[in-house]
């Protein structure tokens, strides 16, 4: 299949437009921390790639920013209404599959 770069680009956007939906709209019931344990990534690094790509189009754009981009209202809000407590064995697999996906942080 031979597709044009900008036709590339607008599918990819529709994609992840689709991807922001499902995970905001469709399934706002999966935890973060299950996404993060089962797949290395969740919405939070989504929100932070949102950031980094901004980044390298020279646009300045803080982490809370990238959030409420991603979000699409502050990220305080979006725990208060969606985010359960974690319990002992969510935040020791999620403490692993940090450090394997995104790094120790140091």
């Amino acid at each position: 299949m031979d597709i044009d770069d900008q036709t590339r680009i607008e599918l990819e956007a529709a994609a992840f437009r689709r991807l922001q939906k499902h995970l905001m709209d469709d399934r706002a019931d999966v935890q973060n921390i299950d996404m993060m344990n089962l797949t290395g990534f969740c919405r939070n690094c989504l929100s932070r790639w949102y950031q980094e790509a901004a980044s390298v189009r020279g646009i300045e754009m803080s982490k809370d920013e990238g959030r409420e981009m991603f979000y699409g209202m502050p990220y305080a809000d979006w725990r208060a209404q969606h985010q359960t407590e974690a319990t002992d064995d969510q935040k020791s697999a999620f403490k692993r599959a940090f450090e394997e996906n995104v790094g120790t942080g140091e």
